[in-house]
């Protein structure tokens, strides 16, 4: 009998919701945030001077069994002291990407309209008509951060935390969900 993989609380007003994986369940928990980043795409522009990348067409990065498909990504990075040129002289802090944004570890996938993936802070923030899938569990909202040192995952209802942030919250501002139900003995 598998156990369920989604746990859910809901604020008193029912209008924000929290989401974390069960023990069994957390994929994403201690990722490698240090691993390789690869990354294809239709095109590359790399502006040095402001010390980003941007990649467009189709593009996917993976890192450590991590993989994010979007259809447009800048890549923030800084080049380390005493690291002269080539990769082992560059440190990527921060990917943005934006247009049908997945991100997919084992079998949770996550939707969203745009992603910020902070490799510093080891955290995946995703806003507009975000959605987390495991199995047949699914939550949608406005927002989900993604902690990948613990694994847990939060959903809210909306996509900025306030105001009208002009990206679209989906579910009206709430969250929503659907969780199978292991088969109980009677």
């Amino acid at each position: 009998m598998k156990k369920p993989l989604l746990l859910v609380s809901l604020s008193a007003l029912g209008a924000a919701g929290l989401v974390y994986a069960g023990a069994d369940a957390q994929v994403l928990k201690n990722h490698d945030s240090n691993a390789p980043v690869n990354f294809t795409a239709d095109r590359i522009e790399v502006q040095d001077r402001a010390d980003r990348v941007i990649v467009s067409g189709h593009v996917e990065v993976t890192q450590a069994g991590m993989t994010l498909n979007a259809a447009r990504m800048t890549v923030a990075y800084r080049n380390r002291p005493g690291g002269g040129t080539g990769t082992n002289g560059v440190e990527i802090d921060r990917i943005d990407a934006s247009g049908n944004v997945v991100v997919t570890k084992g079998d949770q996938t996550a939707k969203g309209n745009v992603a910020i993936y902070d490799l510093n802070s080891r955290l995946i923030t995703m806003l507009g008509n975000v959605s987390l899938t495991q199995g047949t569990n699914r939550l949608t909202g406005g927002r989900l951060v993604i902690d990948l040192t613990s694994g847990r995952s939060t959903v809210d209802g909306r996509a900025a935390g306030g105001g009208g942030s002009g990206v679209s919250s989906g579910a009206g501002g709430r969250v929503s969900g659907t969780f199978s139900v292991p088969q109980r003995k009677e």
